[in-house]
Formats: C-alpha cells, sequence, structure tokens
C-alpha cells in the first residue's frame, strides 16, 4: 500500500484533483466527508461540538449549520483549535480504519486540507500539493463559491501559507491551468504513483 497524502489551499482545486485520482484507481479516503460524517445528527461529535459553541451552531433540522460555525472559527484562532481539539480526533480514527480495509496494493489518497498546518507530512510515504495562485484561489471562491471576499480571504488566512505548503510537498500539482492540462498532469502524477506502490511491494 502506497499512502498519498493530497492537500492545497482552498479554493486550489484540490477536489478535482482527488476526482481525478479516483478516476484514475485511488482509493480516497476524504477527510473533509469525513469531518462532516462525524457531527453528523445524533453522532457524539455534533453533541461535543453544540457542547463547546452553543445551540446557535445548530439548523432548525438540528444539523449542524455549517456556515454559521465557520464565520465563529474562522474569526478566532482559539475557537478554531477548539474545533479542531473535537473533530481530528475523530476523523483520525475513521481514516484508520477506511485506510485499513484497502487493498494490500492500494495507492491511498489521504485528501487532508490541514495536512501543511498540522504537521501530518511524516504519516504519508508521498506528499501532493495542489497548489495555484493567491489570486486564483480568490477569484474561485468568490465566482464560484459565493463566498464575499473578506470571507474568502479570512478562509485563505486562516491557512497554512503557500511558501509551508510547498514546503512539506514532493509532488506539486500547479493548478492555475484548464482542466485537460490538469488532468494530463493528474495522469502523469498518477503513473508515478503506481511506480512507488510497485517499488514498495517489491
Amino acid at each position: 500500500m502506497l499512502k498519498v497524502g493530497l492537500t492545497g489551499g482552498i479554493g486550489a482545486g484540490k477536489s478535482e484533483v482527488s476526482r481525478l485520482l479516483v478516476e484514475c484507481g485511488a482509493v480516497l479516503i476524504d477527510a473533509d466527508r469525513i469531518a462532516r460524517e462525524v457531527v453528523a445528527p445524533g453522532t457524539p461529535g455534533l453533541a461535543a461540538v453544540v457542547e463547546a459553541f452553543g445551540e446557535d451552531v445548530l439548523a432548525p433540522d438540528g444539523s449542524l449549520d455549517r456556515p454559521r460555525l465557520g464565520s465563529i472559527v474562522f474569526a478566532d484562532p482559539d475557537k478554531l483549535a477548539a474545533l479542531n481539539s473535537i473533530v481530528h480526533p475523530l476523523v483520525g480514527a475513521r481514516s484508520r480504519e477506511l485506510e485499513t480495509a484497502a487493498p494490500d496494493d492500494a495507492v491511498v489518497v489521504h485528501d487532508v486540507p490541514l495536512l501543511a498546518e498540522n504537521g501530518l507530512a511524516p504519516l504519508y510515504d508521498v506528499v501532493i500539493v495542489v497548489d495555484a495562485s493567491p489570486a486564483t484561489q480568490l477569484d474561485r471562491l468568490v465566482r464560484l463559491r459565493g463566498m464575499t471576499e473578506e470571507d474568502a480571504r479570512a478562509r485563505m488566512a486562516a491557512q497554512a501559507s503557500r511558501e509551508k505548503r510547498l514546503d512539506v510537498a514532493d509532488i506539486v500539482i500547479h493548478n492555475d491551468v484548464p482542466l485537460e492540462e490538469l488532468k494530463q498532469r493528474v495522469r502523469d502524477v498518477w503513473e508515478e504513483l503506481v511506480r512507488r506502490a510497485r517499488r514498495s511491494q517489491e
């Protein structure tokens, strides 16, 4: 098994890269998706978040109001740290379960937004960073996700710097490019990952 950590700044296009890697044959473990699962209605995770942040972070249907919670934690590093201390251990435990279930010869891609921030690079055989210029990130967040420019800049500022992410990269996928060019780059990276996986089996 080859364990790959995939990360990138918000709006860099990491989700698109992870989707393309799955098309190539990767087993994807998506930390964001798991983070949503562990705070779904009825879970101990959601109960812990409500205890820490109050009933105001619940939507009328009892689910987590993610935009509301985001507006609270991304403006306050202490509150963000408190949220992470609840969610990250739950995500880590579920990720390990999914990894254990993957085939021995799999290329397992862990999509981890906060890989650089949390010093997780040593956990992986290979770290891939999806990189885009801050201008590209900002444009995508405002134009495609409907964020205000102020909110988009706050989300970007809450993450590791571009330099810190690139420092932990074994492979960089530049994503200031058209989709067809990105697809070819991902295919090239996939071939490299398969080669490394085979070598690890020898």
